[in-house]
């Protein structure tokens, strides 16, 4: 992946080195919209206590974490030495993909985009949607429209979890985040939201099919940028691998040593990697019916 500094984008706000985190839960979509990192505390959690989280938790929407305090993030100019390229990586990519959706969405739904926010913080801060920590892992709250990430998240994807931490699987992690945001542009998200309260025995599988549809998103985007940032073969494996990385039958053998497939709230590794690849592969936010049979 071939890309050069923009600095242009105002759609940012870097938090890192300022306090925060007197939010008093994470909502949004529930459980199974917290992120696409947002399922990797959870698998850790499983693996600590010797007890099935996933299961703990798929019975209904996440009550919201406790009140983590006012955590400050003090200054620390060596981390923010160490973070300068993946800093600078993901406000090109942010940018990158806002101009894209500008263009991609109203030319083929007839539906306008609507800039979404990139928080990049460290620790803890707050969001529209309650507390954001960085054991949550990166994700999209639609009350305020922003996406919230933790840096330090790539090193754990890639060394917790076996995913890769190259450029463009950082920037698929990105792009999977703002197509929950294209989801509520588009008035997907509302609508699983009431189909999830009016058949509560749906929700894990809707929300399967919401992550899913990001992840196909992600490639839509992927598609709209490969000239741009002349993408390879090997790039689109790295974003496989994240995204297999994320997947709930990996994360439930790392924690559990099985597969519950009844628990499952974002897809397997083999789904991810299909839609990312659906979505890449087309170019079309119409190939990104997550939905059908549902």
């Amino acid at each position: 992946m071939e890309w050069t500094p923009d600095n242009s984008n105002q759609d940012i706000e870097d938090r890192r080195d300022s306090s925060g985190g007197d939010g008093s839960g994470f909502g949004g979509f529930g459980f199974g919209h917290l992120g696409i990192g947002g399922i990797l505390i959870v698998g850790l959690l499983s693996l600590v206590f010797h007890q099935n989280f996933f299961a703990l938790l798929s019975g209904g929407r996440s009550t919201g974490a406790e009140d983590p305090g006012q955590v400050q993030s003090a200054p620390n100019p060596r981390q923010d030495q160490a973070e300068a390229r993946d800093r600078a990586l993901i406000g090109t990519v942010f940018h990158s993909i806002q101009n894209n959706w500008a263009v991609l969405l109203p030319a083929q739904t007839n539906v306008p985009y609507r800039h979404a926010a990139l928080v990049l913080y460290r620790g803890a801060t707050s969001s529209g949607c309650g507390a954001a920590e960085d054991a949550t892992g990166p994700f999209y709250c639609p009350e305020d429209e922003k996406v919230y990430l933790d840096l330090g998240f790539f090193d754990e994807l890639k060394s917790r979890f076996g995913g890769s931490n190259g450029d463009f699987a950082q920037s698929y992690v990105v792009a999977h985040e703002v197509g929950h945001h294209v989801q509520k542009l588009l008035g997907t998200e509302a609508k699983v939201t009431e189909a999830q309260e009016r058949n509560p025995s749906r929700r894990n599988a809707l929300s399967v099919a919401v992550e899913l549809q990001a992840d196909c998103f992600a490639g839509v985007w992927g598609n709209s940028a490969k000239d741009k940032f002349r993408l390879t073969q090997s790039d689109v494996q790295d974003a496989l691998s994240a995204a297999a990385a994320v997947g709930d039958d990996h994360l439930q053998k790392m924690a559990t040593g099985r597969i519950s497939p009844e628990t499952f709230t974002h897809g397997t590794s083999a789904q991810r990697e299909h839609w990312f690849t659906t979505g890449y592969s087309t170019g079309l936010v119409s190939a990104c019916n997550t939905f059908a049979g549902q």
